[in-house]
């Protein structure tokens, strides 16, 4: 990126004195040649991240918000998929201002805990400029990348207080989380913090995103409470076909995520793309295997939730294992992430609504833990530091930080607009009564 700079000003200089000299026809002569001097990025590249930005943003809008929505009861559908289309919007305009910046700049003397300001409103971010990350794409281009990430994170936390929660509380915490949980983990494993420097290997988002998210979701779950009726009404999903749907297209958008992440278009983003493949199948396999046997039906929900914990759990390791390692982490994920969501929550007794945790939370730690087993140096030079120590390392710092913080969180949102509507809301609706709308 440095040396691209140098040309540009030695170029511009150059052009300078031949207008100078010459006037302004031999100027428009040598202005082919100072646009040849400016950077070439990768046209390849740059059109795959084009595409995976949009996959990802995919996940969220529509994905994310049918998914979820499908599994919530009909009262509740309107508010459930508003939740993934305001989050989208309002986090894509705190991530330009400044999110960005705080991950993927240089915090001086506390970068290895934060980054800094410089980027605030993407200040110095130019047509020609690149992030050394990034470095055969368009720095804007990797700036949206990143901030379809930003996007779905805290999206995935409203699962587990689904139904229940006020919509100005849910902005609110949204927009706090993002800066206070979101931005500092990013930073510690991606942006040049601590935890990437110590080791911990992540390659799209386990512990930044899942881990992050369903640790969130477990502790906002408990501090807002159970559903009004929880244990008591029938809380079905509404319509199935919806989540279906849903899944598909986070499976389909999951390729922009973890095949994405590898920044370009490449041999690395073709092992990751078909990790993310092979590990989404075998969890939706193993998890309705296991519902099968001990439920005695194999159901919709079960091997979509199957799927979407496959995923979550290959994500850190989409481009550090081969394919055999991430089938492996598929099969063991899908029987884990079933025990949690069915068994474990119903054991504690805490109402994770659309098991945000189970999957997401206990999904991500999986992944991280097994990509310290599997890593596989010949897929990637990183994979030869893998440790397992290490993996743990990254996951219980984030498992405490998130925690903490989001707890932190939740009781200011309390005690500044409160966090439920009221009881009579909330056996109504939120549709009606928060939204003003509802599905007939």
């Amino acid at each position: 990126m440095f040396t691209l700079n140098r040309h540009m000003r030695a170029a511009g200089g150059s052009l300078a004195a031949l207008s100078a000299f010459a006037g302004s026809a031999m100027a428009q002569e040598a202005a082919p040649a100072a646009a040849a001097a400016a950077p070439a990025f990768d046209t390849g590249d740059t059109a795959w991240m084009l595409t995976s930005s949009a996959l990802v943003l995919m996940m969220t809008i529509p994905g994310l918000a049918l998914f979820y929505g499908g599994m919530v009861r009909k009262k509740n559908v309107l508010s459930t998929v508003m939740q993934s289309f305001a989050i989208c919007c309002l986090l894509s305009v705190l991530w330009m201002i400044v999110g960005y910046s705080l991950v993927f700049t240089d915090g001086g003397s506390i970068n290895s805990w934060l980054g800094g300001f410089s980027k605030t409103f993407l200040s110095g971010v130019g047509m020609t400029s690149a992030h050394p990350l990034a470095g055969t794409i368009p720095e804007y281009l990797f700036i949206m990348f990143q901030m379809t990430f930003a996007i779905i994170t805290p999206a995935l936390i409203a699962g587990a207080f689904a139904e229940r929660m006020k919509f100005s509380a849910m902005l609110l915490f949204m927009a706090i989380w993002l800066i206070v949980v979101y931005v500092p983990v990013a930073h510690w494993v991606w942006g040049g913090g601590f935890l990437g420097s110590h080791g911990v290997l992540d390659f799209a988002g386990g512990t930044v995103v899942h881990i992050n998210a369903g640790i969130a979701g477990l502790v906002a779950a408990l501090i807002i409470g159970k559903r009004e009726g929880y244990g008591q009404v029938n809380m079905a999903p509404h319509n199935l076909v919806l989540s279906v749907i849903g899944a598909s297209l986070l499976w389909v958008g999951w390729f922009g995520f973890n095949a994405g992440s590898a920044v370009g278009s490449n041999a690395l983003a073709s092992v990751a793309m078909l990790n993310t493949q092979v590990a989404a199948a075998g969890a939706a396999l193993t998890w309705m295997f296991a519902e099968w046997i001990v439920a005695k039906k194999p159901s919709v929900l079960g091997i979509i939730s199957g799927a979407v914990a496959g995923l979550v759990a290959v994500t850190p390791a989409a481009g550090f294992v081969n394919p055999t390692g991430a089938l492996i982490i598929g099969l063991i994920a899908g029987v884990v992430c079933y025990i949690a969501a069915v068994k474990l929550k119903h054991a504690l007794g805490y109402d994770d609504s659309l098991d945000a945790f189970g999957v997401h939370g206990v999904g991500g730690i999986v992944g991280a833990i097994l990509t310290g087993v599997f890593a596989d140096p010949a897929v990637n030079a990183l994979s030869s530091g893998a440790s397992v120590s290490t993996q743990i390392y990254g996951v219980i710092f984030t498992i405490i930080y998130s925690a903490v913080a989001t707890a932190i969180i939740l009781y200011v949102v309390k005690a500044l607009v409160g966090l439920r509507p009221t009881k009579q809301e909330e056996i109504e609706g939120l549709d009606i009564n928060l939204h003003g709308e509802t599905v007939h």
